[in-house]
């Protein structure tokens, strides 16, 4: 049984109507088993930095120990639903810990590689992948990282430079878009890292603004929903999927979810 673990964090994100993500969240709930659901209880305030690079540094590292709890009973297998990109790191920590040669497929159109100190926005979404490698805000990273051997970027297309340069330093896998066009792709290069288990991470601008319009930050090029789904479909044939996420819905209106939430429970679906 897939367990669904509802996260509207929002503190994380550097739009400017970040708080559109808890709408998104509490939609797609909505259309999930409520009795295989639990809802977070996300605090309000936008938290401080702590004089740190990070933004909201003390509402996000509250979220993430509240994430912790919920997530240390549970031995079946979760899709965290956020909320912002950050909601991934407890849930990845939580899978490495039983799966210590996890691999990591991260899905989005931009690199969240970035750290306090090269970061634009201050926003720890844009550095959540950062903190799974074990880099970044010392509160935020993962104390045991995931080795950048085991990590597969997919379909990010929107980088900074300090992101492209921390991509080419740690040896990411990587895989565009159009690379989904074989459905295999994914698949084999995980296998490549030599991983018994994988987590998989979806944000959904990694998808093209033509398929899926509610997220902050667009970014054209993406990937289409059968292609994404082929994908992760083929990985599971190969590699246990003991982990997922989903994150960066941000609806602009009740309307607009409806519009998109066919494509967002299909990508669900083939997670959990």
């Amino acid at each position: 049984m897939t367990r669904f673990l509802v996260v509207p964090q929002w503190q994380g994100s550097p739009a400017a109507r970040a708080m559109l993500l808890v709408d998104g969240a509490e939609a797609i709930a909505g259309d999930l088993p409520r009795s295989a659901c639990t809802l977070v209880e996300v605090p309000l305030e936008a938290g401080e930095a702590l004089e740190t690079g990070v933004q909201r540094l003390s509402a996000v590292a509250r979220i993430r120990s509240i994430v912790e709890e919920h997530l240390a009973p549970l031995t079946e297998h979760v899709v965290v639903v956020g909320g912002d990109c950050g909601v991934a790191v407890p849930a990845i920590a939580h899978a490495a810990a039983q799966h210590p040669a996890l691999a990591v497929v991260w899905c989005d159109a931009h690199g969240d590689l970035n750290d306090p100190e090269s970061s634009p926005s201050g926003a720890f979404s844009g550095m959540a992948l950062r903190a799974v490698l074990g880099e970044g805000e010392g509160t935020l990273r993962l104390d045991g990282a995931i080795a950048a051997d085991r990590v597969v970027l997919v379909g990010a297309r929107d980088l900074d430079d300090p992101e492209e340069e921390a991509a080419e330093r740690f040896g990411l896998r990587r895989l565009s878009a159009d690379d989904l066009a074989d459905p295999d792709a994914l698949a084999a290069a995980v296998a490549s890292t030599g991983a018994d288990a994988v987590y998989v991470h979806v944000d959904l601008d990694v998808l093209d603004p033509a398929v899926l319009g509610g997220v902050s930050i667009p970014v054209p090029f993406g990937a289409e929903v059968p292609q994404l789904v082929a994908a992760i479909g083929r990985l599971r044939e190969r590699v246990p999927l003991v982990g997922a996420s989903i994150a960066g819905f941000a609806p602009a209106s009740p309307a607009a979810a409806v519009d998109d939430l066919g494509a967002i429970l299909r990508v669900i679906g083939a997670l959990a």
